[in-house]
């Protein structure tokens, strides 16, 4: 007999696949109080990129979200005919969305765009202020990245002040690009983010 045999019996994990989507993210995400200052909660979801079986569950669900019928219409299509995602691109706000919206767009078979913080992007660019919760910033756009009429996913990984997100959805609109909704893995609640992004379509895989 073995040494794992010898020893207590031991219960099998829950099969991932399993588990429902907003509850396997929120049992691998781990709280950590007063970060990036005192009074902030950060949800820090690198385990869950770190787990290979939850990142893919967490790519597909970021990947399907229901597509806003206003962009369907005005791009002239179905929004997801067979073979389509529904999307053209994938924008990825800096930094954790970067992993995220690269996962996707690969996935997908598009290109992926990043949006920046201020002075990071070498070639013209535009550029928007937005207000976090706990400060001020900026986010640029390369002026080529996307174009006119293009169908624009936009991909990060929490939803709070909506700040962050209303800034990028004027920049991609700025060059002309329709966004077909905003796909985020957590939405918090209590701040009200979303009616801030409102009349666009929010995507949230958990919503607390």
């Amino acid at each position: 007999m073995s040494s794992e045999d010898a020893g207590s019996p031991v219960r099998a994990a829950r099969p991932v696949d399993d588990v429902p989507l907003d509850e396997l993210i929120a049992s691998l995400a781990v709280d950590v109080p007063d970060f990036p200052v005192p009074g902030v909660l950060f949800r820090d979801l690198t385990p869950v990129f770190a787990d290979g079986a939850a990142f893919r569950r967490m790519v597909d669900g970021l990947a399907a979200p229901i597509p806003d019928p206003r962009v369907a219409a005005l791009a002239g299509g179905d929004g997801h005919p067979d073979g389509n995602p529904g999307f053209d691109v994938v924008v990825g706000v800096e930094a954790r969305g970067f992993l995220l919206a690269a996962a996707v767009a690969l996935d997908a078979g598009v290109g992926v765009v990043p949006v920046r913080k201020s002075g990071k992007l070498p070639r013209e660019r535009i550029a928007a202020d937005y207000a976090l919760e706990y400060g001020t910033a900026t986010l640029e756009l390369h002026a080529d990245s996307i174009t006119p009429g293009q169908r624009v996913l936009i991909v990060d990984d929490v939803l709070a002040t909506g700040g962050t997100l209303a800034a990028t959805v004027a920049l991609v609109e700025q060059l002309g690009g329709l966004v077909t909704a905003v796909s985020v893995v957590i939405e918090l609640s209590a701040p009200g983010g979303r009616q801030r992004i409102a009349p666009h379509t929010v995507h949230a895989l958990w919503t607390t």
